[in-house]
């Protein structure tokens, strides 16, 4: 599958970016925000183009134009306010399902984050904006004719990944490192187990195929 990832420079799709160029069954499209992020990804051989999750439908489908598959891996990140969080986490998260559905990039892959299904577990949280963002993204996910998987990954971690992963419809609070939230994502590309799923994701005792098999 060619592979249009939005939010290539984040710290998710930094690792996303990696597992894709190595990768012997899908290509790469990244999606970032700025000329200067796409030069220094095209310096390294990966095919990059600038859009804007707070443009157009038709801005989006353009960009992800020839795409089999969509990752959505963007977030508005924890330094800004509600408005960005809901302008990129939801709004942009759905704008670009729609562009998706426009131009017949079918499957689409949403990192989400943990118990975002389940709004009694964020009632009291800190972050509730971007819980409410997700919990309505996913819903809106669920809603269209994607074949989606909606991956909702506990405290993210920046240290190596173990390639040890837990997976279920509901788990208790944890944490994962970045890089196998990553990895948990490619390989639910083409995973059929994983279509029309959603499901929490931590740390834990399983491969990750084996973990995705489970479901």
């Amino acid at each position: 599958m060619k592979v249009f990832l939005i939010g290539a420079n984040g710290q998710i799709g930094k690792h996303l970016v990696k597992l894709l160029q190595d990768s012997q069954k899908h290509t790469l499209k990244a999606m970032v925000r700025s000329e200067e992020q796409a030069a220094a990804l095209k310096e390294s051989g990966v095919d990059a183009v600038v859009a804007n999750l707070e443009g157009s439908v038709d801005e989006l489908a353009a960009a992800m134009n020839g795409c089999d598959a969509v990752i959505f891996s963007a977030g508005s990140g924890g330094k800004t306010g509600p408005d960005k969080t809901l302008l990129v986490d939801l709004d942009g998260a759905v704008k670009s399902m729609e562009a998706a559905e426009k131009v017949g990039a079918n499957r689409y892959v949403i990192v989400s984050a943990v118990q975002a299904h389940n709004r009694d577990s964020w009632k009291d949280s800190p972050i509730k904006p971007y819980m409410v963002a997700k919990h309505y993204a996913d819903r809106m996910l669920t809603a269209s004719n994607l074949n989606y998987t909606i991956v909702r990954p506990g405290g993210l971690l920046n240290e190596p990944g173990t390639e040890n992963v837990k997976v279920a419809e509901d788990l208790e609070a944890g944490t994962i490192p970045r890089e196998d939230v990553a990895k948990t994502v490619i390989a639910t590309l083409d995973n059929e187990n994983t279509f029309k799923r959603s499901f929490d994701l931590m740390s834990g005792e399983s491969v990750i195929d084996k973990a995705l098999k489970s479901l």
